[in-house]
């Protein structure tokens, strides 16, 4: 390879450099929903009464807010089945009762996995599950 072809190459190996290098800094606009839960609460976790809303976006936000995988899943299989998009966010079902809620936490479903108490206490829990558990 002569001096000329070694130039080329190379001037070639960094416009391909230049033109696969990823972006600096962040993407442009806010981060979707889920990776803006709030900060979970202080306090005992054991204590009965907390906000079930709030447990809910910190425990089960990551999968379960706008843009999670669970509502993305959870909206798939409601527009498959008959139902509106907007029913694929937990927090907009009508028809979760909250012993249904607990089960599904503990014991998993699909792919989500089973949340021990560590994850969730059963005071969270029974929380999680009011706020979620609209049928009763």
């Amino acid at each position: 390879m002569n001096r000329a072809s070694f130039a080329f190459v190379g001037a070639l190996g960094l416009a391909a450099t230049a033109v696969f290098a990823a972006p600096p800094g962040p993407p442009p606009g806010p981060p979707p929903p889920y990776q803006m839960r709030p900060v979970a609460p202080t306090g005992d976790r054991l204590k009965p009464g907390r906000d079930g809303k709030v447990l809910f976006e910190v425990h089960c936000g990551y999968c379960h807010l706008t843009g999670g995988m669970g509502t993305n899943l959870l909206t798939k299989q409601q527009v498959m089945a008959g139902n509106s998009p907007d029913k694929g966010l937990l927090a907009n079902r009508t028809d979760l009762t909250a012993d249904y809620v607990k089960t599904v936490v503990r014991m998993g479903k699909g792919a989500m996995p089973q949340q021990t108490k560590v994850d969730l206490t059963d005071a969270e829990l029974d929380a999680v599950a009011k706020y979620l558990g609209k049928a009763g």
